[in-house]
């Protein structure tokens, strides 16, 4: 297979961002995202840039239905800087609205099609959205008129569904009579590259989600560190099955393929099965999955019958892929590169990536930091750490986000000095090589001995019928917490066995107290990542029981 080139290193200065930073930058890039549409247009209008089942949309086709959706939606008051939402699954009319808001000046406030109406609610009258486009089969979903009154316009997308009468003031229609309302022809509008481009929330364990201002300059940023360190081109297909309205969906997918004008493939849901024929029957060459995904794809007893030799990235985030799987995808797939990487919807996805050259190398970590991140480690005084030693990641990037929508005072907490708190203990070697051990609130403390979970759940993962674990804390009036373990397996795992194989390799600490098998997958969140709030609540609910197993 013909290696991808890997474009060269632009030049890099400091630049002075949000009124309180001083950040390096790449020189040059687009003046905005819908700048960056336009070059591409400009440069290869013809090539293929979304498939999505039947529909195939060029460069130039997209670029015409982000204009006419754009000046449709300027003729129905919608101004630049006003909130449009994205209540919508992974389909081409996604891209097209994100780009049409983007060509607006507007911003898009992407929202995972789980939400309840509750959350849509919150959400929707937080950001004082304007406008929604919204999945027709969601429509139950949506708050009433009355409890979103700003929000003036709905466009829903997808089948048809028979009309209903809109209250005064208020405006219904499907995405098709958008289209045909707006004109070929829309000006470049007059934004700078640091006004912000998305809010995207939080998920929110800890209290109301937060809205994330990211700015038009760290969409371009990390597009481009994607670009430089994976070797993305034009000839890329990306498979997008993770959800556009995540942050690693529209970034590490959708936003990358953008930068280098690629081709996104759109999938409206996972299903292992159905992702190996979309793999071969799409040529596709790059994915972007969570951990689970890819076991659950090389678990499908078909897989050796399936051609998926132009299948050369599959990154991945949020957890480590268990060295097992690396492992076995390596024998079966040895042009394919499983690369690690770690980011935040406040750093507008990834500021490490594993180094392809370097893929069999350093598993455990989640890469380097990439050009322009700063990434310091520093103890609970505020002092930074000693090369290898653990503590809390403070990131300087410019993908950090603008701050909080309307949220003075998490911003304060949160943004300090340039830098983002990012609640994770992790570390960085001698080798620039980052390794992350857990979110601070998950790290366990049994007896006095820290228990980072990524560190077991990495050795249980390699456990025979092991598909998915997670360590959490489970409370103890002697040692403070035991390490309780969940499995999701699919045979049936002796837990004295599974603590005499972590016994082999962790201190003893570190073996599981408790071990919880389950032949259900283990709880995600509306993004699809692991969640561990349910899990240990069903530890505090088991811990007054004996321990049986």
């Amino acid at each position: 297979m013909k290696a991808a080139a890997v474009s060269s290193q632009p030049d890099i200065r400091h630049r002075a961002l949000f009124g309180d930073r001083v950040v390096p930058c790449y020189l040059g890039g687009p003046a905005n995202l819908d700048d960056m549409l336009r070059g591409i247009v400009s440069r290869a209008g013809d090539r293929t840039a979304i498939t999505d089942g039947d529909t195939v949309l060029s460069y130039r086709q997209l670029d015409r239905q982000a204009s006419r959706v754009a000046t449709a939606l300027r003729g129905r008051g919608i101004n630049p800087g006003d909130r449009v939402a994205l209540f919508l699954g992974n389909r081409w009319e996604f891209i097209a609205a994100l780009f049409a808001i983007w060509r607006l000046g507007a911003i898009a406030v992407p929202i995972g099609t789980r939400q309840a109406t509750a959350e849509l609610d919150y959400i929707l009258n937080q950001c004082g959205a304007s406008a929604i486009f919204h999945e027709t089969a969601l429509s139950d979903r949506l708050p009433s008129p009355t409890d979103i009154p700003q929000v003036g316009t709905r466009i829903s997308v997808g089948e048809r569904s028979a009309a209903t009468p809109a209250p005064p003031g208020f405006a219904a229609l499907h995405y098709e009579e958008l289209v045909d309302e707006g004109s070929d022809t829309c000006a470049p509008p007059a934004i700078d590259d640091q006004a912000p481009a998305c809010i995207m929330y939080t998920s929110g364990t800890t209290g109301r989600p937060k809205g994330a201002m990211l700015s038009h300059l760290g969409f371009f940023h990390t597009a481009k560190n994607y670009e430089l360190r994976f070797g993305y081109t034009s000839d890329d297909r990306m498979l997008l099955v993770i959800p556009a309205t995540h942050i690693s969906g529209l970034l590490a997918c959708v936003l990358v393929m953008m930068q280098v004008g690629g081709c996104v493939v759109c999938m409206r849901e996972f299903k292992a099965g159905n992702v190996l024929k979309t793999i071969e029957s799409e040529r596709i060459t790059a994915s972007t999955m969570v951990p689970a995904m890819y076991n659950l794809c090389l678990l499908e007893p078909d897989f050796d019958k399936h051609d998926l030799s132009c299948w050369r990235i599959g990154h991945f985030g949020g957890a480590a892929v268990p060295v097992v799987t690396i492992e076995r995808l390596a024998r079966k797939l040895p042009e394919l590169r499983l690369l690690n990487g770690f980011g935040s919807t406040e750093t507008t996805s990834a500021v490490t990536l594993t180094d392809p050259a370097h893929a069999s190398a350093n598993l455990d970590s989640v890469g380097s930091a990439l050009p322009c991140i700063d990434i310091r480690i520093l103890d609970e005084s505020g002092r930074e750490v000693p090369t290898g030693e653990p503590g809390e990641l403070w990131i300087r990037s410019p993908g950090n986000a603008i701050g909080y929508w309307n949220n003075p005072e998490a911003t304060r907490q949160a943004f300090i000095a340039g830098y983002w708190r990012s609640g994770d203990i992790g570390s960085i070697d001698g080798q620039g090589m980052v390794r992350v051990f857990d979110r601070i609130k998950d790290m366990i403390n049994r007896g006095g001995y820290k228990v980072f979970s990524a560190e077991l759940e990495n050795v249980i993962q390699r456990f025979p019928g092991v598909i998915e674990v997670a360590a959490v804390g489970s409370p103890c009036p002697i040692l403070g917490e035991r390490v309780h373990v969940f499995v999701h397996a699919n045979q049936p795992i002796d837990t004295d066995a599974l603590r005499a194989f972590c016994g082999k390799e962790l201190a003893d600490y570190k073996v599981p107290d408790l071990v919880t098998v389950t032949d259900e997958p283990l709880p995600r969140n509306l993004n699809g990542k692991l969640t561990k709030a349910p899990l240990r609540k069903a530890a505090q609910r088991m811990a007054a029981q004996p321990i049986t197993s």
